[in-house]
């Protein structure tokens, strides 16, 4: 298991009800969760491989920001 932590711009519950079903439905995705209470609204993902690029790609692609750190 592998976690990543990146920086988004998901920083409302209304954002993580958008990005709830696109993370969910990732095959390689175990836990996530999003810091909304930090200023760079830490998104954390366990994830069962090296593939992180499948996280990056669905969260661009509902729209929001985000940068591994």
């Amino acid at each position: 298991m592998k976690t990543v932590t990146y920086k988004t711009n998901i920083n409302c519950t209304g954002c993580l009800k958008s990005v709830t079903p696109v993370l969910n439905e990732l095959d390689n995705v175990d836990t996530w969760k999003v810091q909304l209470e930090n200023p760079d609204k830490i998104l954390e993902v366990s994830l069962d491989d090296d593939n992180d690029s499948v996280v990056v790609n669905a969260i661009k692609g509902a729209g929001f920001e985000i940068e591994e750190i």
